[in-house]
């Protein structure tokens, strides 16, 4: 009889024991996940202040955005030179480093340049020439190797055709260069075939992101 009873009480106290040794484990458990989370949070907030800084450091619009418009050109068949790649359509307010003159799209500024056939005489923002590719137009520029009376030409048409416009860019290599957005190609002059063929394709061609979008209302200088 007291044998059994020792044996039960033996058998209490290991169940007792047991019990205290998982609640020990349950609680340094605890402290563990705890532990773990005040780490993840610190690590996250330590990040997020990292890239906030980073952020502030470049604008949030700078250079560093050229990764979403990353790629190179490839010539067609009929001389228009395609961009193989991405083309950011973020709206930004500061200027954006475009790997190539004129841009063929991109970031850009949330306001469009006039486009309903807008002859410009001095050079635009670029940022907003993009906005105006996205709505469909292309746009006609020229540098300080352009003969005169081809310029004068090339307003002139440009002055007939909705969801265009045109604008001197002292950076571009070519004297004259016809963009749309993600396609572009250089042409002699106004009577070049190659003028009409790229606006009966590109005005409010299929490459448009938007199309039927406004040309007007927007900036006119």
């Amino acid at each position: 009889m007291g044998s059994a009873k020792k044996s039960s009480a033996a058998r209490t106290a290991r169940i007792e024991e047991m019990r205290r040794a998982e609640q020990a484990r349950e609680r340094r458990n605890r402290i563990l996940v705890v532990a773990a989370s005040v780490v993840v949070v610190a690590g996250l907030v330590a990040g997020g202040m990292v890239l906030v800084q980073a952020q502030s450091d470049d604008g949030g619009s700078s250079a560093a955005d050229d990764a979403k418009t990353a790629g190179k050109f490839a010539t067609d068949a009929d001389g228009v030179r395609a961009w193989k790649g991405t083309l950011g359509r973020e709206h930004v307010t500061k200027s954006v480093d475009y790997p190539v003159t004129p841009p063929v799209g991109g970031d850009h500024n949330p306001v469009w340049m006039n486009c309903n056939g807008d002859v410009y005489e001095d050079e635009i923002n670029p940022t907003n020439a993009v906005h105006s590719l996205e709505h469909g137009a292309v746009w006609v520029t020229y540098n300080g190797d352009a003969p005169e009376a081809e310029v004068e030409a090339l307003a002139a048409k440009v002055r007939k055709t909705p969801y265009t416009l045109m604008s001197p860019v002292d950076g571009q290599k070519d004297p004259v260069v016809l963009t749309a957005w993600g396609h572009q190609r250089t042409v002699t002059g106004a009577a070049d075939p190659a003028v009409d063929a790229f606006l009966e394709k590109f005005v409010q061609g299929q490459q448009t992101p938007e199309p039927g979008a406004a040309c007007t209302g927007g900036l006119s200088k």
